[in-house]
């Protein structure tokens, strides 16, 4: 990551530079598949219910790299978004509003932050901060005892986005650390001894927003994470007893191996291949090959393999 660019830029930015290279038929079929998602308020669901601030942001973030974010869809999303400012919410729900606060006006919709209440970024990051734990991570409820590593790398984001100083950042990074186990790996809470992909891509993220990480330990992670991959399928695994792969993992993966300099660890055409397999031919994602059905989260997920495995095939 270049030195003072933003995670989710450098994400953004990588996904974008991907998707220009994928032929018009998939960007416009996912682009109608997502438009037609959006709900009469505004927001977007997910597999059941009404509208819910985490898919709102995927899908946001979905039509974002498409660059299909019009006024139309920002002004609807954006009426949604007003309702949950005021509102209370936990680390997950609030990292979505502030990045869907932050993408509704780049498509032509209203800056909410800038009309935000008075001092509303600044309770933001309060509340946030109230999720710390004695372990120097942040915890998925204030007052936890054990920080979850998926949940500070979103506090992370969320103040990044903010534009707000990480406070303690080298408590933080000595929980990371602690959650590293010796295969390379990162797990989500302390008591697990078996990494995950996505506590490593979480994990990953936060060393790289707090400074780095060593040569010998980017080898490490990167040959754990590559060797999840499913030999049948082409996709990566959640860890190393699942014997399915998912989208979600194969995207954390390849993207987490892509920051470490380790892309050319995954065979390309078989990560390519296993995304498309996932794919509905009139547009969204399924979870995996296991899995019936589409939404807006595993479409951002299929959007971003399909975008790194551009890059990498070029």
């Amino acid at each position: 990551m270049t030195e003072h660019e933003p995670y989710l830029t450098q994400l953004t930015n990588r996904l974008l530079a991907g998707i220009e290279r994928l032929p018009a038929d998939v960007r416009s079929r996912h682009t109608q598949y997502l438009l037609a998602a959006q709900n009469p308020d505004g927001g977007f669901s997910g597999r059941e219910g009404g509208s819910d601030l985490y898919y709102t942001g995927f899908a946001l973030r979905s039509l974002a790299i498409l660059q299909a974010l019009t006024p139309d869809v920002c002004q609807q999303a954006g009426q949604f978004l007003q309702t949950a400012l005021t509102g209370s919410a936990g680390v997950v729900d609030f990292f979505s509003l502030i990045i869907s606060c932050y993408l509704v006006p780049l498509g032509g919709g209203p800056d909410l932050l800038a009309h935000a209440p008075a001092g509303w970024q600044d309770r933001v990051a309060a509340t946030l901060e109230s999720f710390r734990t004695p372990d120097g991570g942040y915890g998925k409820t204030p007052g936890a005892i054990h920080g979850s590593t998926y949940t500070s790398f979103l506090v992370a984001l969320s103040l990044q986005l903010l534009g707000r100083d990480l406070p303690q950042p080298e408590k933080l990074a000595a929980f990371v650390q602690s959650r590293r186990r010796p295969d390379g790996g990162y797990v989500e809470i302390s008591a697990m001894k078996r990494s995950g992909t996505n506590p490593t891509a979480a994990g990953v993220g936060l060393l790289q927003m707090l400074g780095g990480l060593s040569a010998e330990e980017k080898q490490t992670t990167a040959a754990f994470l590559a060797a999840l991959r499913s030999p049948l399928e082409g996709g990566l695994r959640a860890n190393d007893r699942i014997p399915a792969a998912d989208l979600l993992s194969t995207f954390t993966g390849s993207w987490t191996l892509d920051q470490l300099g380790c892309a050319h660890q995954l065979d390309w055409e078989q990560v390519q291949n296993y995304a498309y397999e996932c794919e509905r031919p009139i547009g969204g994602f399924r979870g995996g090959l296991w899995d019936e059905q589409t939404d807006v989260e595993y479409t951002f997920y299929g959007l971003g393999v399909l975008a790194l495995a551009a890059l990498m095939m070029d």
